[in-house]
């Protein structure tokens, strides 16, 4: 038989101890760090939404005696999920392992390869999902002078900008309608270097901290539980063509209230359901093979992963938008 059949091919824990250690390590991905992840037993299913003006409403009444108390209650709606399954493979020659010399190992450095392809595959997903105009109840967009409205001044422009009553308003717009602050703000590359540098965030910290301008300052700084820098890089050029490598975030931010944790009555703006049931991996992480390929004299090192990136709560979530000019 031309193709190995289910039984040849080898789930190897060793592998996927790898690729997982190797995807968790970098911290140029947000992608897993933003949103709870909600593991899932099905491939696809529905999930609870509740109706946030039913939550908001002052409804309680003065109470006589031997009366009944005023009630309500809280509607609620469904949406669905479908996660989908995402695989990579690299094929590792006999004769390539026959030959590896230290510190080479063929088959661990595929192992990485796919990974980092599944990783990246993430990256993409969220950012395209997540980090951009047109998916949150409110866009904001840099101006070179304008602060009125949906616009605000570019933080490139020291002498005017001023991020943190920026932030704070771009926050107002999230508590004004929800009652739940801001806790998660992400930035790209290109914007946490203009913000570790501008004059105002280094004069206003200078007399608490003389250390170097961190994600950890900048968290408290901005008053958010966490800042997280998207450093990711990708090539956009197909193989054989000229190198075309950029970041994959743009010069924006994206501010949202995250729960910690998923839960029927938590809110959040956005949710990740993985589903566990691809064998050898746990949603997000990553089942790694070692399939035998006889004809092709060569061990296909095969990774797979399933999940999905919903947009839960669009009022929960702020994008700014051409930071930088």
């Amino acid at each position: 038989m031309a193709q190995p059949t289910l039984n040849s091919q080898h789930y190897d824990a060793v592998l996927t101890n790898i690729s997982v250690a190797y995807m968790q390590a970098p911290d140029n991905y947000v992608a897993r760090r933003v949103f709870p992840v909600v593991g899932v037993d099905k491939q696809s299913g529905i999930y609870f939404k509740y109706n946030q003006g039913d939550w908001l409403r002052d409804e309680a009444k003065k109470r006589a005696d031997a009366t009944e108390s005023a009630g309500s209650g809280y509607s609620t709606s469904t949406d669905n999920y479908q996660a989908d399954v995402y695989a990579f493979h690299k094929d590792v020659g006999e004769q390539i392992v026959a030959n590896a010399t230290s510190p080479l190992a063929p088959l661990t450095d595929a192992t990485k390869f796919v990974a980092s392809r599944l990783l990246l595959r993430q990256e993409v997903d969220f950012a395209t999902t997540y980090f951009k105009t047109g998916v949150w109840a409110t866009d904001l967009t840099g101006h070179a002078s304008t602060n009125t409205g949906s616009n605000f001044i570019q933080f490139s422009n020291y002498s005017t900008s001023t991020p943190i009553e920026t932030i704070d308003r771009a926050k107002e717009y999230v508590v004004g309608v929800t009652g739940f602050e801001v806790n998660t703000m992400v930035v790209g590359k290109t914007v946490f270097n203009a913000l570790k540098n501008h004059p105002a965030i280094i004069d206003r910290i200078k007399y608490t901290s003389s250390d170097v301008i961190t994600e950890q300052i900048l968290a408290r700084y901005f008053d958010v539980d966490n800042f997280l820098v998207a450093k990711a890089i990708r090539n956009t050029a197909a193989e054989g063509q000229a190198d075309a490598i950029s970041y994959l975030y743009s010069d924006g931010i994206f501010l949202c209230h995250a729960a910690s944790n998923p839960g029927l009555l938590t809110p959040s703006a956005g949710y990740t359901f993985a589903w566990n049931g691809i064998t050898g991996s746990s949603g997000l992480d990553v089942g790694t093979y070692q399939i035998p390929m006889p004809l092709a004299k060569a061990t296909r090192i095969e990774s797979q992963s399933a999940w999905v990136n919903k947009v839960v709560a669009t009022n929960l979530g702020v994008f700014m938008n051409d930071v930088l000019a």
